[in-house]
């Protein structure tokens, strides 16, 4: 993993302990910052240091050759992850992107300079699900949705929620992983996948075509609930995230069962489909 960094930046983060590892931020000509789980520190050649002054301060050739490792070396490759600001990396780190964008009939065509990259190390927590199945689901199959500010595990949430219901119910599970990072760990043996569609398309897709009985999907925009509702009306479970933090601010009421959490990887509330708090 992030065997994509620049050489002097890989020596630096070769220093971390990967597991403790969620967050790398790479802006030309300032410090190097990692987030070591969930604090931000400036990270020099052997790893962390007191000072910002003392941390690296990539190149903007360090940012670019750390941008084009990330792409597989082909830009043309990763064109419609680009325009939305964003590149996935090869084990399934996803890079955040900074810089110039570039637009074309009224739509984004490329990103040029590149200034900043904000790469998120994805993680496997087994186990880290195991109190949201147990008062959500040991009863049987329900859609739930996971609501919090970015960065606080919903994804390594849903990849351990996707396993377990594979391992104790059984049952056909669709991943889309329109980012490339959902899936890139163990989603358990019954999990079939399809990366890099939009979730209209893949749920579709995969609806008349892999008959699913849940669907796990990340980060839910305003536009993807009509993909969410046809499935559920459709009798067919749905897992989801979304950055959100309050149930009244959901757009539509989907769901069985919301998980507000309440910090990193951290339960804070568990709400009814009329948002009423559960024991």
């Amino acid at each position: 993993m992030l065997e994509f960094l620049s050489p002097r930046l890989f020596d630096a983060v070769s220093h971390l302990e990967l597991e403790r590892l969620f967050e790398l931020r790479v802006r030309t000509g300032r410090p190097l910052y990692a987030n070591i789980k969930g604090v931000f520190v400036p990270l020099g050649r052997c790893g962390p240091v007191k000072t910002p002054q003392n941390a690296l301060h990539p190149t903007q050739k360090e940012v670019d050759e750390t941008f084009l490792a990330a792409c597989g070396y082909s830009v043309h490759a990763v064109e419609n992850e680009l325009r939305e600001g964003f590149v996935t990396a090869a084990s399934g780190e996803r890079v955040g992107i900074a810089g110039t964008y570039v637009y074309e009939g009224g739509g984004v065509l490329s990103v040029h300079t590149i200034t900043s990259l904000c790469i998120r190390v994805p993680h496997a927590v087994k186990g880290c699900a195991e109190e949201i199945y147990s008062r959500c689901l040991e009863e049987g199959l329900c859609s739930l949705l996971l609501l919090s500010p970015p960065g606080w595990g919903k994804t390594t949430l849903l990849r351990d929620l996707s396993r377990l219901v594979s391992e104790r119910m059984g049952v056909n599970i669709l991943v889309s992983d329109e980012r490339g990072e959902l899936s890139s760990d163990d989603l358990g043996k019954t999990a079939d996948v399809i990366r890099f569609a939009a979730k209209p398309t893949a749920f579709t897709a995969g609806v008349r075509a892999l008959r699913p009985d849940l669907i796990v999907t990340d980060e839910l925009l305003p536009e993807d609930y009509a993909a969410v509702r046809r499935a559920v009306q459709g009798g067919v479970k749905v897992f989801a995230s979304a950055h959100l933090t309050r149930f009244e601010d959901v757009p539509e009421k989907l769901f069985s069962r919301y998980v507000v959490l309440g910090g990193l990887g951290g339960i804070g509330s568990i709400l009814d489909e009329g948002g009423h708090a559960l024991a």
